[in-house]
């Protein structure tokens, strides 16, 4: 589940381990040093620590050093180095359930998440979540603080969005879909401005959506959608692709991953009032350069008039999946 990694990450993170939390490197000088700032007297001079106790400022300066041993590994957020450092100049402030109040960007990735249990709820000042490259396939409403403004779902394996639309987050800005298991036409209805209505940015991108008028239909309804990647599905194939979404969708800044500038919407003008040019229709030529094991059936020597040889025929069917 989501939360038995969420505490796992916590761990990983050592909050209580030297050189944070409230251990015996700390002493009883810390809380008159953390009030003088950081190891000094009232008079600015270095105070001389108690042998075995270390200064709030050695500290932090232990876990912000590239080089010490307890520096955090490359990927970990910049809010994991202010959640240690809180760790140490204010333990008291991620100790238990407080720590909820705190965390506002989590990211856990690639930890074989399957479920985003009821426990998220506890992080009542979340604002970012980054799950992917997990097993999530159903992602319940219910279960998401309200507060999110950023939800990302890259390559799992969500293939339905009802349990999400059930009651979306209000306030979010970014939701990120790619890589995906996601068709149309059933899964369109949920990209409108219903569930949605401050979405800014959505990625699509490879999933199997192949219905690109009734698609651009759901996400007009976006008014303040401005970025979109829609690229790696089938409906990208289309000739039109490109041009038609520029012109149906005119406030829309970027498309996969590409600015839309003032020419390219002034020559792409008019498309969206010509459907029939953006056919769900593509045609792809595929070249097989060398096929080994097969009998060639030209080669076979023509048989005599009247000969009573039996007569062999080969036939072939090849499977092309996209």
């Amino acid at each position: 589940s989501l939360s038995a990694a969420f505490w796992e990450h916590l761990r990983h993170l050592g909050l209580q381990d030297f050189p944070c939390g409230l251990g015996s490197w700390v002493g009883s000088q810390r809380g008159t040093a953390i009030g003088r700032g950081l190891g000094t007297d009232s008079a600015g001079h270095e105070e001389a620590m108690p042998l075995g106790e270390e200064s709030p400022e050695t500290l932090v300066e232990l876990l912000s050093d590239l080089h010490s041993p307890w520096a955090l590994p490359p990927g970990c957020s910049p809010q994991d180095q202010h959640l240690r450092e809180m760790a140490v100049l204010a333990p008291e402030q991620v100790c238990g359930s407080n720590i909820f109040q705190v965390i506002r960007y989590l990211r856990i990735v690639g930890k074989g998440v399957e479920e985003v249990d009821e426990g998220l709820l506890q992080l009542q000042q979340l604002e970012e979540l980054i799950l992917s490259a997990n097993l999530i396939s159903r992602i319940p409403a219910a279960n998401l603080p309200r507060t999110l403004k950023v939800l990302e779902l890259c390559c799992n394996a969500v293939a339905d969005l009802q349990d999400l639309c059930t009651q979306p987050p209000p306030e979010l800005q970014h939701l990120g879909l790619g890589y995906n298991k996601l068709c149309g036409p059933s899964q369109d209805r949920y990209l409108t401005v219903d569930f949605w209505p401050n979405l800014v940015s959505l990625d699509l991108s490879f999933n199997s959506f192949t219905d690109l008028l009734a698609l651009v239909s759901q996400l007009s309804s976006l008014q303040k959608l401005r970025i979109l990647v829609l690229q790696g599905n089938p409906l990208a194939l289309i000739p039109t692709y490109r041009g038609f979404l520029v012109d149906s969708l005119p406030k829309l800044f970027v498309l996969d991953d590409i600015h839309i500038g003032h020419d390219e919407r002034h020559q792409f003008q008019g498309l969206a009032r010509q459907p029939e040019l953006s056919r769900s229709e593509a045609r792809v030529v595929v070249s097989v350069g060398e096929m080994k094991g097969v009998p060639d059936p030209s080669a076979q020597q023509q048989m005599e008039v009247g000969s009573e040889a039996p007569v062999i025929t080969y036939s072939y069917c090849v499977t092309y999946e996209f």
